[in-house]
């Protein structure tokens, strides 16, 4: 792997070029997509994927207090509990050997019986609204950590501020489509990591974001590239005086 931008460098450190700014709240999504700007292959993100995209995806992960995911993503890419992986140690110190997966659902329908609830080193969170069904929302309760935030829908800054007060302040956001045009649209975002895969997909595969509009103007601050995919991050372009989710104040 190289660094294309901004300067030329040959294998460099994947950690320390995703690193978290120090000392602020700081919420990425991280997406992959085809040439054309699919989000999947296939219906799945693994089809669009590669050895450089992967390594990337689990030192993401490493770096993240929480991982968050839509329901739609959890049930659509079969996720389950976040494995340790022995290269983290460095990355975690002072935190658990894992992340927990924050998965949001509005209508509940999760198989809470399932290795991602049952198996978990770091305890599942399940982010939900008043309006959810209450049988669901009792069960979910006992297998995870439950957040209810929003009354007839998931209020994303409610919930972004709820992870916040957990002291789960680095969040990587891994979508859907629907999920990061919300956070979007509540101006949550505040870096887009995008591994851009050269093939073109075509068909109605949706975007990296689908849903609510909302124009986010991006700084590009770093390209990666290897074996012909590149990997873009994008960095939202803020005033000094920005407030993260809980209202606290934070230098850019």
């Amino acid at each position: 792997m190289r660094r294309i931008y901004p300067d030329i460098q040959d294998n460099p450190d994947i950690a320390q070029a995703y690193a978290y700014p120090a000392e602020r709240p700081w919420l990425r999504l991280n997406m992959v997509a085809s040439a054309d700007g699919a989000a999947w292959l296939d219906g799945r993100s693994g089809g669009l994927s590669s050895k450089g995209d992967k390594r990337i995806f689990q030192t993401l992960r490493g770096l993240a207090d929480v991982i968050v995911a839509g329901a739609a993503t959890v049930r659509k890419e079969s996720y389950g509990p976040v494995p340790p992986r022995d290269w983290w140690a460095e990355l975690r110190v002072g935190r658990p050997t894992v992340p927990p997966i924050a998965v949001i659902s509005r209508s509940l329908a999760l198989d809470l019986d399932g290795p991602l609830f049952t198996d978990a080193p770091s305890r599942t969170i399940v982010i939900t609204c008043d309006d959810a069904p209450l049988d669901r929302r009792e069960l979910a309760a006992e297998r995870s950590d439950l957040i209810v935030a929003g009354d007839d829908c998931v209020d994303m800054k409610l919930a972004v501020a709820a992870l916040h007060e957990r002291g789960l302040t680095r969040v990587l956001c891994e979508g859907g489509p629907r999920i990061n045009a919300q956070l979007s649209a509540c101006d949550l975002v505040d870096e887009l990591c995008l591994s851009i895969s050269p093939v073109l997909v075509g068909g109605d595969a949706a975007r990296i974001q689908n849903g609510e509009l909302a124009k986010v103007p991006l700084q590009l601050t770093q390209v990666l590239e290897e074996e012909g995919v590149l990997f873009c991050t994008y960095t939202r372009e803020r005033s000094d005086d920005r407030t993260d989710a809980t209202g606290h104040g934070g230098a850019v």
